[in-house]
């Protein structure tokens, strides 16, 4: 007994020890950590194929294991953004994709929440690289107004840092955005938007009514492919484009949640909100919707995103996905910020992990 009592009074006192110590001891590891993690390589690590990451797996509501919409997309030495919602930019960076890397950004539409990660994202690629141009932003009709518009809120900002630290060291001509618009593709008639190093990036038309233009991408590189919604009722466009595909990730919107969230603002005499909540179940597919299309069109696996309500209370998410499974027999992943897939060339793998 007397053994133990000193063993105890032994570590309350390291641990006060320990506890004094922080300071010191936090930075020591500090030291120690930051040149392998600065040196660290996380896309250089990755075999070679298609791998996508969740950098924002949510919509405008807030929720804390969603962010903003945001698919970070590696393609063989390549790295490409989808949407840039809130948070955009620091998430890549802590996933492991740094943004001075990425070599452009594909918009989905111009809703707020899928570009209000932009600014930030513009300026972390160019004080983090050594980009000698702006970074490219690819959009249908409209993208044009948005890099203007994100160049000129950001110009005293770009006046700043050059002022400070010199141009060699952050060049001016690199700041910034720069639009690369497309045509909006017609139904049935995808377009090319980015080839290169055996990538091709595909853009297609959905159907976020009255949102116009709005459209999804497919990326293909090294036998292995994947779609990307966009927000979209159910659409035989995306279904078309998705045939074969190792991955599909689909927006989803649970009506029956929504519901709920609209008849308590009723309850609570909240008229705006409820024909705010109301309205939105017109222009999005439930998870049924995009497990069916899944299905149809013989997808590898399903991944949902843009997910509507957040699910802020255990067991949301399986009344989320109830049907889903009867709907698709495939694989489904519920996705949330941090979520990962990867598709290596040479292979069928479908592999899945976590932040």
């Amino acid at each position: 007994m007397k053994a133990l009592k000193i063993a105890l009074v032994a570590v309350i006192v390291l641990a006060g020890l320990a506890y004094l110590a922080r300071g010191p001891l936090s930075v020591r590891i500090m030291e120690r950590a930051l040149p392998r993690m600065m040196a660290a390589d996380p896309m250089g690590e990755l075999p070679d194929g298609l791998h996508l990451t969740l950098c924002g797996a949510g919509s405008p509501l807030p929720d804390p294991n969603r962010s903003g919409p945001c698919v970070g997309v590696v393609a063989g030495k390549h790295l490409f953004v989808v949407d840039a919602g809130s948070g955009a930019g620091r998430n890549l960076g802590r996933m492991g994709l740094p943004p001075g890397r990425v070599e452009a950004v594909f918009l989905t539409h111009f809703h707020s929440d899928h570009i209000d990660g932009l600014g930030e994202l513009a300026m972390q690629h160019w004080v983090g690289s050594d980009a000698a141009e702006p970074l490219p932003l690819y959009g249908p009709r409209g993208v044009g107004g948005i890099a203007a518009g994100l160049n000129e809120a950001y110009r005293l900002d770009v006046d700043y840092r050059v002022a400070h630290h010199g141009d060699a060291t952050v060049p001016r001509a690199g700041a910034g955005l720069v639009a690369m618009p497309f045509i909006t593709p017609e139904p049935g008639h995808a377009v090319v938007v980015w080839e290169a190093d055996g990538v091709k990036v595909t853009s297609f038309r959905v159907d976020h009514s009255p949102i116009d233009p709005a459209v999804g991408y497919r990326f293909d590189y090294g036998g292995r492919s994947l779609v990307i919604s966009g927000d979209t009722v159910k659409s035989p466009e995306i279904e078309r484009m998705s045939q074969g595909v190792d991955l599909l990730v689909h927006e989803a919107l649970s009506a029956e949640l929504v519901k709920i969230v609209t008849a308590a603002a009723r309850d609570l005499g909240r008229t705006r909100q409820v024909k705010l909540t109301a309205d939105i179940l017109d222009y999005h597919a439930t998870p049924v919707d995009a497990a069916e299309t899944a299905q149809a069109a013989g997808v590898g696996h399903l991944l949902y995103y843009h997910v509507v309500p957040p699910l802020l209370l255990p067991g949301m998410d399986v009344v989320f996905l109830e049907g889903t499974a009867d709907a698709y027999s495939g694989d489904i992943t519920l996705g949330q910020d941090g979520t990962r897939i990867s598709l290596p060339s040479g292979s069928n793998a479908i592999e899945v992990s976590g932040d």
